[in-house]
């Protein structure tokens, strides 16, 4: 019965953590910002330890108040940077990352150092300890990341200007700069929610993956938020569930591994974006340019004689192709399609339609067709 309230507990955790990060990285993604949430996680790693330095208590609450701050700061001054300075964003972000990640270190250090068995499992935070949540940890999660949708959801219409046309919503007299201030925070609050459950090295996997897996489903925003929200929640429980079933198997990782699985499936099965759709497109655009090469040179044959529809060999057409492959599968096809017509096993000739399809196929690519067509 334990085991049964801790599963429930941490697949509810992560489905929630998955649900929320998902939703708000959506904006990570679309902006190319995706580095935000490696930077704001790395960067929390010092408030873990000065919020507890300064009460001497590990309750998750007051670690993620901890979190945020730090996280928030280091964004920032991202923005400062970036906006008085000529660094680039990408720089400014690993600028952060890099001091503010090496300062936690820091701190976890000479915290394992001091004579207080309380500080024990503080590290756990690097790499995230699902198995400890309980029912208030999740509760906070819910309350946190529930308060961070809610409030993207408000700002939905402003928040889709600062995603895809910032100049434009400046032109509208849109405060953007306060707007992506206001992003970046509540991408903060998804990003600290999940330190426990998937820990800092890790969280942000977490908010870049979904948002990927999702992006090759569909073109639409809304259905984006809401495929990527359902991907994080997915992610969190079959994490949860195999790292149950399997013994020794970190929470944590197996979530981020949960979601990478559904990277990599959506890169190949999305119907539009997919790489299997793609090789199929490729495949069927050069089989047609191939049946439509096939028609045009029997077309100029055709010309060459006062009947349009004299036969031609077979043969020939293969040689005018100038490719290995014989040109007896386009012209099956062109038959099939009603193009062409089969005389005897080797001699073919155009129909009528095959005529006025090579016509319309020379006018699209900017030629005239030749006189004896018409």
């Amino acid at each position: 019965m334990e085991l049964d309230y801790t599963l429930r507990t941490v697949a509810l955790g992560a489905a929630v953590l998955g649900a929320v990060a998902g939703t708000l990285g959506t904006f990570a993604v679309l902006r190319g910002q995706s580095l935000v949430g490696d930077a704001v996680s790395h960067a929390a790693l010092p408030g873990i330890a000065l919020a507890f330095l300064l009460t001497g208590t590990k309750a998750p609450l007051a670690l993620m108040l901890g979190a945020a701050l730090t996280g928030w700061v280091a964004m920032l001054l991202v923005l400062t940077v970036t906006g008085v300075t000529r660094i680039k964003y990408d720089s400014a972000l690993a600028l952060m990352l890099s001091v503010f990640f090496g300062f936690g270190l820091l701190l976890l250090t000479y915290i394992q150092k001091l004579p207080n068995a309380s500080q024990a499992g503080l590290e756990t935070f690097l790499f995230g300890q699902a198995a400890a949540l309980v029912a208030a940890d999740v509760w906070t999660m819910l309350l946190l990341g529930a308060g961070a949708v809610v409030l993207l959801l408000a700002g939905w219409k402003e928040f889709k200007l600062l995603a895809f046309d910032e100049a434009f919503g400046q032109s509208l007299g849109f405060p953007m700069r306060r707007l992506d201030v206001l992003l970046t925070t509540l991408i903060v609050i998804a990003v600290v929610i999940g330190l426990q459950t998937v820990g800092v090295v890790l969280m942000s996997s977490l908010i870049v993956a979904p948002a990927v897996a999702a992006r090759q489903w569909t073109d639409r925003l809304p259905v984006m938020a809401l495929l990527s929200a359902l991907f994080g929640a997915l992610s969190g429980v079959s994490g949860a569930l195999l790292s149950s079933s399997i013994p020794r198997l970190p929470t944590g990782p197996t979530i981020v591994l949960c979601a990478s699985v559904l990277v990599v499936v959506s890169l190949f099965a999305a119907p539009n974006r997919g790489l299997v759709a793609r090789w199929i497109r490729d495949w069927q655009n050069g089989r047609r340019l191939r049946q439509e090469a096939v028609l045009l040179d029997l077309y100029a044959l055709a010309q060459q004689h006062t009947d349009p529809k004299h036969p031609h060999a077979e043969a020939v057409l293969t040689v005018m192709s100038e490719r290995s492959a014989p040109a007896h599968r386009s012209l099956r096809a062109l038959e099939k399609d009603g193009y062409v017509h089969q005389h005897d096993a080797t001699h073919w000739s155009l129909t009528q339609e095959g005529i006025r399809y090579a016509d319309r196929l020379l006018i699209e690519r900017g030629w005239q067709p030749l006189p004896a067509s018409t």
